[in-house]
């Protein structure tokens, strides 16, 4: 078997038979869709579920002004304060996007 690689946009044109092919499917109702192998995504799948775990947001570099104090506390617990700031700002974030109506 050898491996095929596509750029993106750049896919070869459908064939009629591969139109045929998507066109049944796609006129398929629901009900017709085998589920017996997946299991139901329930409220305690939620409840368990974490982000994709490779995932890594994109880091922006700013400056910020921060009482001397709470910088001392935040360097007091060792190396990756900010870090740590990161993750204050962001629980504090996630906790007003969650209160909102």
């Amino acid at each position: 078997m050898s491996v095929v690689r596509y750029k993106q946009g750049e896919l070869p044109p459908l064939t009629e038979e591969r139109k045929a092919e998507l066109k049944a499917l796609a006129d398929r109702p629901d009900s017709e869709i085998d589920y017996s192998d997946i299991p139901p995504l329930d409220d305690s799948f939620w409840k368990n579920a974490v982000r994709n775990p490779f995932y890594r947001p994109t880091k922006t570099s700013t400056t910020v002004r921060v009482d001397a104090d709470v910088l001392a506390w935040l360097k007091s617990q060792g190396k990756g304060y900010q870090t740590r700031i990161n993750a204050i700002l962001r629980e504090a974030m996630l906790r007003s996007l969650h209160d909102k109506p």
